[in-house]
């Protein structure tokens, strides 16, 4: 197990990285998103899963919510990308939901899933999805 740095309450890190995330799990909204003509006509169902990695250090020391992450605000911004914008590709999507999140300035890196939760096929699948991670330095 990682020691944290700076001791008790200090970010945990793992070769110099900070590892704190903030965890949303299961944010729907109904959007436009596929490349089929039915899909862009109609709103379906999509589901997003964050982890947002931030230096969490401060708000556990301090029990600030302006200190941290306001994750009522970020799945806000999340959900009007889904609800405003219109998409062929989930990776499209996935990609802007990440430019968004790293829009604040202290996420350091994101990882989120998006899924369809009926995906046009006629085969029996529960969702589609993507899975994407991004940061600050692109990777």
């Amino acid at each position: 197990m990682t020691e944290p740095v700076g001791g008790v309450g200090g970010p945990d890190r793992t070769h110099g990285r900070v590892t704190d995330a903030i965890e949303l799990r299961g944010l729907r909204a109904l959007g436009y998103v596929g490349a089929l003509p039915e899909e862009q006509e109609r709103r379906q169902p999509i589901e997003v899963d964050l982890d947002v990695v931030a230096d969490l250090a401060e708000a556990g020391r301090t029990d600030d919510l302006t200190t941290t992450i306001d994750y009522g605000v970020l799945t806000d911004a999340v959900e009007r990308v889904i609800v405003d914008e219109r998409f062929v590709l989930l990776e499209r999507l996935a990609a802007r939901l990440a430019e968004v999140v790293l829009g604040d300035e202290r996420v350091l890196e994101v990882t989120l899933s998006v899924r369809k939760l009926r995906p046009p096929v006629p085969q029996q699948l529960a969702t589609s999805g993507v899975r994407i991670s991004r940061s600050r330095t692109g990777a």
